[in-house]
């Protein structure tokens, strides 16, 4: 059964501490979140000076990676839900030094883009989002003319037998993923919005990369 926000929050506020190991403990399968996340960066095509969105940042898993791309003079922007997980990469970007990073806590459904701006990015969040398809829709109007946006999230695959599917789902439901979350599909909603969507199946079609963009 899929979370409701507050069942995600205290989820969460459980799991922010120990969130980053937990979540490498999945290399122990030969599930590469940290490449995924690499690939959906450079998916953004982000350039010095960009400013960039993350949607469900959590404890800030990709912005390394983002500010590699933007550079100093670039803006980064971590959204999320939860006040435990945003606590964690406050952490984060203090021990690192960073500037140009701003937190902002807010449901995603009711966060106002900045505009315009370079790239949006989720990563294994926006499907947990009732409302994702009113994120995409707004997302994608904050844009500019060269302006990407990119989900990385786990879809159902289509040629796993039950069983298989049934243990990953065992194993991610730490995460509140859940089998209920299927029938939602961000990549349906960004071909409405962008009219070019290109689409990479990772991990056997259990993890995609979305990649919208316009015609601008």
């Amino acid at each position: 059964m899929a979370l409701s926000k507050d069942g995600l929050r205290k989820l969460y506020r459980k799991r922010a501490a120990a969130y980053d190991f937990t979540a490498n403990l999945y290399y122990l399968i030969g599930f590469r979140e940290a490449a995924y996340r690499k690939k959906a960066v450079a998916a953004l095509a982000l350039e010095p000076g960009d400013t960039v969105v993350e949607i469900g940042c959590g404890t800030g898993l990709n912005f390394e990676y983002l500010r590699r791309k933007i550079g100093e003079t670039g803006r980064l922007v971590g959204v999320d839900l939860t006040d435990a997980m945003l606590q964690q990469a406050a952490r984060r970007v203090n021990r690192k030094g960073w500037r140009n990073v701003e937190l902002i806590k807010a449901d995603a459904a009711e966060y106002d883009f900045p505009e315009p701006v370079a790239g949006v990015i989720s990563s294994f969040a926006l499907t947990l989002v009732p409302e994702y398809e009113a994120v995409i829709e707004r997302g994608s109007r904050a844009l500019g003319k060269k302006g990407r946006m990119v989900v990385l999230d786990f879809k159902l695959p289509e040629k796993w037998p039950f069983r298989l599917v049934k243990f990953f789902e065992l194993i991610t439901k730490p995460f509140g993923v859940s089998l209920d979350l299927a029938d939602r599909k961000p990549w349906r909603t960004m071909k409405s919005c962008f009219p070019n969507v290109s689409i990479t199946e990772l991990y056997g079609g259990l993890v995609y990369i979305a990649v919208g963009r316009h015609n601008r």
